[in-house]
């Protein structure tokens, strides 16, 4: 069972907020490069083993050079993003660029920087030959659709999902590609997200290698590389297990035998794609209490919102909640925690049992590392909070700063406003 500690003394805490103030999210860098140094243990069986780091979970550039130094590449699925694996020092074949309905301004980035393009349809040969050039090496995406039996709870049934392509078009993919001069080919799947149980990752590696070798039979084609996704979930619930990584690579790893040494197709590169499970257990968001009130049920009202962390509110999410300095207090109240969004499902727990509450009160939200700041907004003129990195000596770095009004006013053409607000007054005889 995951016991939800914290990675600072409520001493050090009282350090940090009073140089920056709540709220905002935190990141322990110790705990991550450990993290990622467990994945990459877990596979080092595997000859090249790559994990991209999936940079939507958490897209800084501060984040993804120490992930950099620890070996990993960058997932990539937009031009910010592919801008930001740059800024980071992640260029070539450290990075693996998937996305769906792409610009081609996209494509062109990532062709620049030399990229693994993995492309979500057939159709999109043709575009990026037309707009960026056809590169060296491509990769597909694999839709397995009702083959895959049951759906997950964030991604739902790969038939009904948006991405991939199927069987068939993935083997004309490969032909048509071929014909266009590509000598070098990938094969992609992501059919899971924020799953706990470590064999269905064993699985989708087993599905994944019959495929790499129905493709060499069909086509003659050798897969060079397997990006098996990401979708290893984290214990977000203090009752949960971590997925066991040693058991997922063992497993893949006699999985690996039994098809592709066993049919001559080794060696090839296996890669994943994981996100959450890297930085998601050790990124907090410290918010203050800022009101208490009490109607049918009792409110604590907190200086964030989902505008900091909206997981709750989009997939009723539990995120674990201490209050610093009450942690061995009894938890003997019920407490809705909310935001102060015009929105009533801004809460971060319903019901939730909690020690006594005071305004002034400093909480932290756990497991708040990925989809967190990343999935921000400014709904409601609310300013997105600042990111501060925990490093190892205890020193703490802003990584990013909080926004501010000017921030959020900076696309506006407030020439044009005035300009308005004085023909109003024009008209109104003012």
């Amino acid at each position: 069972m995951a016991e939800k500690k914290v990675p600072f003394t409520k001493a050090q805490l009282e350090e940090i907020t009073r140089k920056h103030p709540t709220p905002f999210h935190l990141y322990d860098e110790r705990a991550i490069r450990e993290n990622a140094r467990r994945l990459m243990a877990a596979f080092a069986w595997a000859p090249g083993f790559k994990e991209y780091f999936a940079v939507k979970a958490t897209p800084n550039p501060a984040l993804l050079r120490l992930l950099r130094e620890e070996g990993l590449g960058a997932d990539c699925s937009s031009l910010a993003e592919l801008y930001l694996a740059d800024m980071a020092g992640i260029r070539g074949e450290a990075i693996m660029f998937s996305s769906n309905d792409t610009p081609a301004e996209d494509f062109q980035k990532a062709r620049e920087l030399g990229a693994v393009i993995n492309l979500d349809d057939i159709t999109h040969i043709d575009y990026l030959e037309k707009h960026a050039g056809l590169p060296d090496m491509l990769s597909f995406r694999y839709n397995p659709g009702p083959l895959l039996k049951g759906g997950n709870d964030i991604i739902g049934y790969p038939e009904e999902a948006k991405y991939g392509i199927t069987k068939e078009q993935l083997l004309q993919a490969y032909r048509l590609a071929q014909s266009k001069g590509v000598r070098r080919f990938g094969l992609h799947t992501m059919v899971i997200s924020n799953e706990l149980n470590p064999d269905s990752f064993i699985a989708t590696a087993r599905m994944m290698f019959d495929l790499a070798v129905e493709i060499h039979q069909k086509t003659g084609i050798r897969v060079e590389l397997i990006n098996l996704g990401g979708g290893i979930g984290i214990p977000y619930r203090p009752e949960q297990d971590a997925v066991d990584l040693e058991h997922v690579g063992q497993g893949i790893r006699a999985a690996y035998q039994e098809t592709i040494a066993a049919n001559g197709l080794h060696p090839l590169t296996l890669a994943m794609e994981c996100g959450r499970m890297i930085t998601g257990p050790y990124g907090y968001l410290v918010t203050t209490v800022l009101h208490k009130k009490h109607i049918y049920k009792n409110y604590v009202g907190l200086d964030s919102c989902m505008a900091n962390l909206m997981r709750p509110a989009l997939y009723g999410a539990y995120h674990h909640i201490t209050v610093i300095g009450k942690e061995a207090a009894p938890l003997d109240h019920v407490y809705d925690v909310t935001g102060s969004l015009c929105e009533n499902n801004d809460k971060f727990a319903i019901d939730r049992a909690l020690p006594a509450i005071d305004i002034g009160d400093v909480l932290v939200i756990h497991d708040a590392g990925a989809h967190g700041h990343a999935m921000g907004f400014n709904y409601n003129g609310k300013l997105r909070s600042a990111e501060l990195l925990l490093k190892p000596s205890g020193e703490v770095e802003l990584i990013r700063r909080a926004e501010t009004l000017e921030d959020y006013f900076a696309t506006l053409d407030l020439r044009s406003c005035g300009r308005l607000a004085a023909s109003t007054a024009n008209a109104d005889g003012e």
